[in-house]
């Protein structure tokens, strides 16, 4: 049955707004985007909103194993501190609590209009969730050790569950600069460049980060001896993390930073001259929990990235919802237009995660889902606006 949905405005993403326009839907399919008045129109039954229509939003980065987490871990306590937290509440998770929290999880994200994630996993718990979820998984298996001489075994251990999630799409990450080896990055580096598959790291999170590669000073060091983690073999960088990481990892290979809260322009302008095929990943509301400050996103635009949206986990984010994000900039950077950013909301995160022929945009053949925005003016966004998932 084909369904006909019309808005104030279209915003198909790969081209430009359409003002009362319309879309035709067949099973999920785009047939077809129409102006206002088209011919092709005559005599159809079409549901009219107010706002705007979207494709559906994809998400690339969320934790689904943290969901157990939700307003267990204060707002504003710093990377280090949180990370903390975490590590000591996942000791007390219940299997079943635990796997419970993960639907919910998903189905918050399917009720906001995400319908891809890029999804952070260290165990196969949330692998019958994704099985059975009506939203398209990545999951980015994370590998995380520090010490060289165990970098083979914790490798070994992720090929595993990379096994395990088979036949999900999945790929070996590794979690941080500050928390993997350089021989952890280098098999993976190998692994990932012979399979073909997508790096992702979250990335310089806090200024501790920096400060570590640097100087070898801050909390990670009296972060890593209360772990009993002995690092007298890391050598300070004199330069921060991006720049000390980015030349262990293939030319070619396709890369998602996350985070980037502490980047400077001097990385940036080292990123681009690396000539890596990089994209970046914002997740405001994560940022402002943990450290409460915000990337510097127009540093970001001038350089005319490859720029992705995520929401991170409920252990740092009070929903799992991509117009939230959105929000977010938008009142934080108000020069930002919401033609761009629903780009970073919708198509960007496609093209990276490899699916952008079906997801992404309002595009004859594909499936890409159907947001409505409600309580808009014209084409921006309001502290009022709310999505609907239509298709």
């Amino acid at each position: 049955m084909v369904n006909y949905y019309s808005a104030d405005y279209i915003l198909p993403v790969s081209g430009t707004p359409v003002k009362n326009g319309t879309v035709a839907v067949d099973q999920h399919q785009i047939l077809g985007l129409y102006e206002e008045n088209s011919p092709e129109l005559s005599g159809r039954e079409i549901q009219k909103f107010e706002g705007l229509i979207v494709p559906g939003f994809v998400n690339c980065h969320c934790h689904l194993e943290l969901s157990p987490l939700r307003n267990k871990i204060p707002k504003n306590t710093g990377l280090i501190p949180f990370i903390k937290q975490v590590i000591q509440s996942k000791k007390q998770f219940i299997q079943k609590e635990s796997a419970e929290a993960m639907r919910e999880a998903d189905q918050l994200m399917y009720e906001n209009g995400i319908v891809a994630v890029g999804d952070i996993s260290n165990t196969i718990d949330s692998k019958e969730i994704k099985q059975n979820s009506s939203i398209y998984y990545h999951t980015f298996i994370e590998l995380i050790g520090f010490e060289p001489e165990k970098a083979k075994d914790i490798f070994r251990a992720g090929s595993e569950l990379y096994e395990e999630f088979k036949p999900l799409k999945a790929s070996m990450v590794p979690h941080a600069p500050y928390s993997v080896s350089k021989e952890l990055f280098r098999y993976m580096s190998k692994f990932c460049w012979e399979t073909g598959s997508l790096l992702s790291i979250h990335n310089q999170e806090s200024e501790e980060e920096n400060k570590l590669f640097r100087y070898k000073t801050g909390q990670f060091p009296d972060f890593y001896q209360g772990m009993n983690i002995n690092i007298d073999f890391f050598k300070a960088q004199a330069r921060n993390s991006v720049q000390s990481f980015i030349p262990l990892l293939p030319r070619h290979q396709k890369l998602l930073l996350v985070h980037n809260t502490y980047t400077s322009l001097k990385d940036v302008y080292f990123i681009r001259r690396s000539e890596r095929d990089v994209s970046f990943c914002f997740c405001p509301n994560a940022n402002l929990h943990i450290e409460n400050r915000l990337p510097k996103v127009e540093m970001f635009l001038f350089n005319d990235f490859n720029l992705t949206l995520g929401t991170d986990s409920l252990a740092s984010n009070d929903t799992l919802c991509i117009l939230s994000e959105l929000k977010t900039l938008h009142k934080a950077f108000p020069s930002l237009q919401l033609t761009d950013t629903i780009k970073w909301a919708t198509i960007n995160g496609a093209s990276f995660l490899g699916i952008d022929h079906d997801y992404g945009s309002i595009e004859k053949g594909k499936k890409p889902g159907l947001n409505l925005i409600s309580n808009v003016d014209r084409l921006s966004l309001t502290p009022e606006s709310r999505v609907r998932k239509l298709v």
